[in-house]
């Protein structure tokens, strides 16, 4: 399987294409304007406690508060030992603390905060302030998991801190795995000391930017190629790799060609993450409907062809669908509480295989999330852990013209509500001659309506006259 990872550089924008055989499967963006503060790390003041909600607001230097639980303080005194009478301090506003962004700021609310410290490196995470080794659940070959668990216990290393093996050590050696844990300790050694000095609010340590968080966290060995088309971005990348991962520089590549994207057919994939509808192969076709609250996923047989009875032909759609939305929600960074809709069958067999091929395929999702199961009417309820801003509210805004509600009034109903809306001004305001601007479909379908528009003019003894003016949106209209 060819997997390549794209990596496109503008002057406002850096963009990540990760690419099997051809097809997209991961997407990612990141401007100056919009960078990501998930994983830095902070010096922050609590600004206000809530015991009734559990939670505490945090001033890290921003405009909004980073909102914190209380309950993760306690879990991390819990991890050091301590007395259950002193695992939870009692705060006070102005006291400092030290957190870190596990969430982005969303609409109204501010960062998502924790205290459990974290910091990534290639094939592990160090947690400076617990003193457990935990092993990834996506490793789920136990003779591995016994075998990462001896080397740790070989490695000698500092118990004042503890570690996550991330999955990317899965097959790795002693020595790798060694590196990895120095780097990240005299990292935090280095962080400890800015944490004295430095006034809260402050930033204490920042996250890789979007290129190098990609290399770290998604070039591994089935990578063939990491192609990018930025020359002083290729030069970084080998700098950076010489020092973590010199055995995979020689499959880094500068693009010269004229458009990257373009030229691997990547561009117009973009461009469809943003439909609604996503035809399968066999003409069936998944329908994704994002809201505020939830994301919606209807699955529909549409031109599925081939003659197979209900039960048959539904299973076949829903396991062909399954694994494509896994790919969407990866795609697209759909989070939170997902509802998904597949077509209704009647085995119970079948409903499990549907599901199985659903779990399998999101294998690959490095998001944490979880699954409910599948209901006799083909429902699957699950959450998608939601970190980031999806590409979508990257790249677009609401639309100016219909405010975001994908859907505008047709000109029958401006029409009746232009003259709902004439009645009431003459009302207020009597005049001989009044007129109305709006585009030429509303004016087209006031002009079916002569009788209405003659009852007025008698009524008010007014002259109507209607003016089309094409630059008037349909829900715009001017009466004067």
């Amino acid at each position: 399987m060819a997997r390549e990872i794209l990596i496109n550089v503008e002057p406002q924008e850096k963009r990540v294409a990760i690419v099997e055989n051809g097809i997209l499967q991961e997407y990612y963006i990141e401007r100056p304007s919009d960078k990501t503060i998930v994983g830095n790390i902070y010096k922050g003041i609590i600004d206000t406690v809530l015991p009734s909600l559990g939670a505490t607001f945090v001033d890290i230097g921003f405009s909004k508060k980073g909102f914190l639980y209380l309950s993760e303080i306690e879990s991390v005194f819990e991890s050091l030992d301590l007395p259950r009478k002193v695992l939870l301090p009692e705060l006070k506003k102005g006291q400092e603390i030290l957190v870190q962004v596990v969430k982005e700021q969303f609409g109204t609310k501010g960062p998502r905060l924790s205290t459990r410290i974290g910091l990534a490196g290639r094939y592990l995470v160090l947690l400076p302030l617990e003193n457990h080794i935990g092993v990834s659940r996506r490793i789920e070959d136990e003779a591995e998991r016994r075998r990462l668990r001896q080397l740790f216990s070989e490695l000698r290393l500092t118990k004042d801190v503890g570690f996550i093996v991330r999955t990317a050590a899965s097959g790795k050696s002693k020595l790798e795995l060694l590196r990895d844990a120095q780097f990240l300790y005299k990292l935090w050694k280095r962080l400890s000391k800015l944490i004295q000095k430095k006034p809260a609010p402050s930033l204490i340590y920042e996250e890789y930017d979007l290129t190098l968080r990609v290399i770290r966290d998604s070039f591994t060995d089935d990578v063939s190629r990491l192609i990018v088309d930025s020359k002083p971005e290729y030069l970084r990348i080998k700098r950076f790799m010489r020092t973590f991962l010199n055995y995979l520089t020689p499959r880094v590549e500068l693009y010269k060609g004229n458009d990257l994207f373009e030229d691997k057919d990547i561009e117009r994939q973009i461009n469809k993450i943003f439909e609604n509808r996503v035809y399968l192969k066999s003409g069936a076709y998944i329908i994704i409907e994002p809201t505020e609250g939830l994301v919606v996923i209807d699955v529909n047989s549409g031109g599925f062809k081939k003659k197979l009875d209900q039960e048959e032909m539904a299973f076949r759609v829903n396991c062909e669908a399954a694994g494509e939305i896994a790919r969407q929600l990866i795609l697209r960074d759909l989070g939170g509480i997902i509802v998904i809709d597949f077509i209704d069958m009647v085995k119970e067999e079948h409903r499990q295989e549907v599901l199985k091929v659903l779990k399998k395929a999101l294998n690959k999702d490095r998001a944490r999330y979880d699954i409910l199961g599948i209901s006799p009417f083909g429902l699957v309820e699950m959450t998608r852990e939601k970190v980031h801003k999806t590409v979508q509210m990257l790249a677009y805004q609401n639309c100016p013209y219909c405010q975001g509600k994908g859907k505008v009034k047709s000109p029958l109903t401006m029409a009746i509500y232009v003259l709902k809306e004439l009645k009431r001004y003459l009302r207020e305001k009597p005049q001989r001659q009044v007129s109305i601007t709006a585009c030429p479909e509303v004016i087209d379908e006031l002009l079916k309506n002569k009788e209405g528009l003659k009852v007025i003019e008698d009524s008010f003894k007014t002259r109507i006259d209607l003016r089309p003016e094409h630059s008037f949106h349909i829900e715009e209209v001017r009466i004067s």
